[in-house]
């Protein structure tokens, strides 16, 4: 449980659930490392929380062995009506654990794919394979974006009956309400009037950050007072440091760190234009709220970015990996406010209602209901 989008996806659910009236818990393992802990900043009242040391992220068929053995007696002790799980390989030990253990329905969630062009064939292979078997055991599976369903009928991982596109909830609320606070700005660096383009990501592998260091160059040189607002944490923050000081950029890189999620709304406002480079992505979150907020997008066209970012209307979009793309993306909207607003604008009242996380729960309560219903258990 970092701090993450799947990780907030899940809470915001268990949180619909408990008000529902669910007696709810969340099994996860542990939270280690530079991503922050969730569970530390937010919590879901009344839901009970249950650890799995052996649950770790990293393939490992020691302590996944041990995994799959705790979340079977856990299962099989507790004698849940349903298990709906997350996260690939976590998602792989625990529908199989669910169904050895005799839980009535279980549902599983792809928030994005363990298999990707960006890591080895043997590995994706190996991916594809343990989705298949697991998909085999279990009910059925929501998807936070039509993209991610595509992407699993296409790798046979099951057929597009199995899925149901339930896009990602998140408590936007925050957001629609945001406005720039000039005293972060102030404790952030940031000059007055100087343009913000803002990327919201953890420092990590394949999340883009080194595609807008490739940027920056062309879209300070064409917006000279341009700072850049990067919020999130991770392994590559030395890296990126480094190479934006080398780039003579070290006074327009801002690294605002890690940002408990209830505070992420502020920092949003700062922005004139939110870049999601992303590589991976199932359903990019950081644009809903950043749309929420007003603030168009420049994104790349893959994975569910697309259903979010609608090119020349809620933002623009980008070939993967495409660098300068993304400069004169960028430089277009610092270059016309009125381009900015009427994009801004338009995201706004599209995810106003699309992906609140109320909805979001009612549905997948409902997907529980009519799964017990057709096994004949209500």
């Amino acid at each position: 449980m970092i701090m993450g989008g799947a990780q907030e996806n899940t809470l915001l659910t268990a949180r619909g659930h408990v008000d529902r009236g669910h007696r709810v818990m969340l099994v996860t393992g542990p939270s280690p490392g530079p991503e922050g802990a969730l569970l530390a900043a937010e919590s879901a009242p009344g839901m009970t929380l249950a650890e799995v040391p052996a649950l770790v992220r990293e393939i490992n068929p020691l302590q996944d062995l041990r995994a799959y053995v705790a979340l079977k007696r856990l299962f099989a002790r507790e004698r849940f009506d349903v298990v709906h799980t997350h996260s690939s390989k976590a998602g792989i030990l625990g529908r199989l654990a669910a169904r050895h253990a005799g839980v009535p329905l279980v549902l599983h969630t792809v928030h994005g794919q363990a298999f990707h062009p960006y890591q080895s064939r043997w590995r994706n292979a190996l991916y594809v394979r343990a989705e298949r078997w697991a998909a085999r055991h279990c009910d059925r599976i929501l998807a936070v974006a039509q993209a991610m369903v595509d992407q699993c009928v296409a790798a046979r991982v099951a057929p597009a009956e199995m899925y149901r596109v339930v896009y990602s909830g998140m408590d936007i609320e925050a957001f629609l309400a945001a406005r720039p606070d000039p005293a972060l700005r102030r404790a952030l660096g940031i000059p007055e009037r100087a343009p913000v383009v803002g990327k919201i990501a953890r420092l990590f592998d394949l999340k883009g950050h080194s595609c807008l260091l490739d940027a920056a160059p062309a879209i300070a040189a064409a917006v000279p007072e341009v700072h850049f607002l990067l919020v999130g944490d991770g392994t590559l923050r030395e890296a990126l440091a480094q190479r934006a000081a080398a780039m003579g950029l070290a006074q327009r890189v801002v690294f605002a760190g890690l940002v408990p999620p209830a505070q992420v709304c502020r920092y949003t406002a700062l922005m004139d234009v939110l870049v999601h480079l992303s590589l991976r992505e199932g359903l990019p979150r950081a644009v809903v709220q950043a749309l929420a907020a007003g603030v168009p997008a420049v994104a790349f066209a893959l994975d569910g970015t697309p259903e979010v970012v609608v090119d020349g209307v809620t933002g623009r979009l980008c070939a993967p990996g495409d660098g300068p793309g993304v400069a004169t993306a960028v430089i277009g909207l610092l270059q016309d406010a009125s381009l900015r607003r009427r994009l801004g604008e338009a995201g706004r009242e599209r995810v106003r209602s699309q992906f609140c996380w109320r909805r979001m729960a009612d549905l997948i309560e409902q997907e529980y209901y009519q799964g017990l219903q057709r096994k004949g258990l209500l």
